[in-house]
């Protein structure tokens, strides 16, 4: 076991424990796979779908913007959603990176 409890957490991994916390919950589980691959979606074709109300999936929709699972674009009126991708494989290679490590 390592001893040093105090140890900074290594930069690559700072960002990870907001995508964790966003991934954690069931409704914002289920929103990412309504998405196909390539899609973006607006908050008013992912409320259309879901048992939530359109506040409700906004608030959903912000928590997984803001920890970076999905990248937005503002066009007109609307906010298309789309999954990052790239942050989630940046993240999931950490964790693999630290397990292969680790044995």
């Amino acid at each position: 076991m390592k001893t040093n409890y105090q140890q900074t957490i290594p930069p690559e991994w700072a960002a990870m424990s907001k995508i964790f916390v966003a991934l954690g919950d069931e409704h914002r589980q289920r929103i990412l796979l309504l998405f196909e691959p390539g899609e973006r979606l607006n908050v008013g074709q992912i409320a259309e779908v879901s048992t939530l109300a359109r506040s409700t999936v906004s608030h959903h929709l912000k928590i997984l913007h803001e920890s970076g699972v999905l990248a937005s674009e503002k066009i007109g009126k609307e906010v298309w959603f789309w999954i990052n991708r790239e942050a989630l494989a940046t993240t999931f290679g950490n964790v693999l990176d630290y397990l292969k490590e680790s044995t």
